[in-house]
């Protein structure tokens, strides 16, 4: 049985060509990757980042991480009004 990861954010960059998703696993522990689309592809997101390994406790350390190592996630969340709004998609 695969294991799914449950997504409690979801960042978009630039047309929503990339993204940014906070994720928290079934084991409890909490993950980021960054994914990018074409949407003239039609295949839809993939990873680029490969990030989605790294374990963190919280999903604030996951978020902290994500500005650090995703160079426009923090522009992202800079400019993003309001309160984050969860995603429930489950990756």
């Amino acid at each position: 049985m695969a294991h799914k990861n449950k997504v409690l954010t979801s960042i978009n960059f630039e047309g929503e060509g990339r993204c940014v998703d906070i994720f928290v696993r079934p084991d409890g522990t909490f993950g980021f990757e960054e994914f990018r689309r074409d949407i003239e592809d039609g295949r839809g997101w993939f990873p680029i980042g490969f990030f989605g390994d790294q374990v963190f406790s919280s999903e604030e350390d996951a978020r902290i991480e994500a500005r650090a190592t995703v160079p426009w996630f923090g522009v992202a969340m800079d400019v993003r009004a309001g309160p984050l709004k969860p995603s429930h998609r489950v990756v």
